[in-house]
């Protein structure tokens, strides 16, 4: 929460929702947690993982995958075969932390005209500044 100091309101730094936004400022780092949560057997190999996000490049996706990992959201498991095998999948805390991620994701099924009418307004006020 924030917090006031001399009547002043205060979002500090270090505060847990300014540490929770952190999360989210890596672009797919939800949509990884999210495909993984709903993973079968909750497990996958990075070439699955990519074909099933469209747009991910896969040095973002290695990108994306170690930051979890090294925030203990993503765990790797690597197996000792030719050609090279990783599985990623998610610790009990990233399981913990994907809950209210698919909670936002639900909304966003059951709100999909509200997304509509806030891209369509975001592209009127585009075109606007542009002129």
């Amino acid at each position: 929460m924030p917090a006031w100091v001399d009547g002043k309101l205060m979002f500090f730094a270090d505060s847990p929702p300014r540490r929770l936004l952190d999360l989210f400022a890596v672009k797919w780092s939800t949509m990884v947690l999210h495909a993984l949560y709903h993973w079968p057997e909750q497990h996958a190999r990075t070439g699955e993982l990519q074909r099933s996000l469209q747009g991910i490049s896969k040095k973002m996706l290695v990108q994306t995958l170690r930051e979890l990992e090294q925030r203990g959201l993503v765990s790797r498991k690597v197996f000792e075969v030719v050609p090279p095998k990783v599985e990623y999948a998610l610790t009990p805390l990233g399981k913990t932390f994907a809950a209210p991620i698919e909670q936002m994701y639900q909304w966003g099924l059951e709100n999909q005209s509200a997304l509509d009418e806030m891209e369509r307004h975001l592209h009127a006020a585009r075109r606007q500044q542009e002129n």
